[in-house]
């Protein structure tokens, strides 16, 4: 048995692992989907919900996060609105944010949140 000692990632997990399916399935393929978008972009939990961040501190310099609802999981963009959408699937949010609400794995479009991604990376280290 591997004990992880990266309580980041062991809360992501963890969340992820107590949602129902489809939500569990839905975030887990999101997570892998950050994970191989933005290569070093730290992930942790940040109150309450997985937030993948620049930097190591969570929430300095947010990029995305994921939150679960009863029905949908949300997909969220902390500089969404600045985001090149030609599919009109970001629905914008407080301050800069923008969001798209998954209701099944098939609602994730890897090419199109993989180019999100990297544009919202691009804001936030600017």
């Amino acid at each position: 048995m591997r004990i992880n000692t990266d309580v980041r990632e062991t809360g992501i997990a963890d969340y992820l692992a107590a949602l129902d399916d489809p939500l569990r399935e839905i975030g887990e393929e999101l997570s892998l989907l950050i994970d191989a978008a933005l290569p070093g972009v730290s992930g942790t939990m940040w109150h309450g919900h997985p937030t993948w961040s620049l930097g190591d501190k969570p929430g300095k310099n947010p990029v995305c996060l994921l939150k679960a609802y009863r029905s949908y999981l949300t997909f969220g963009l902390w500089h969404g609105q600045e985001v090149a959408d030609p599919s009109g699937r970001l629905t914008a949010g407080a301050r800069q944010m923008a969001s798209v609400k998954l209701h099944q794995v098939g609602d994730i479009d890897q090419a199109l949140f993989t180019d999100w991604l990297r544009q919202a990376y691009d804001l936030e280290s600017r």
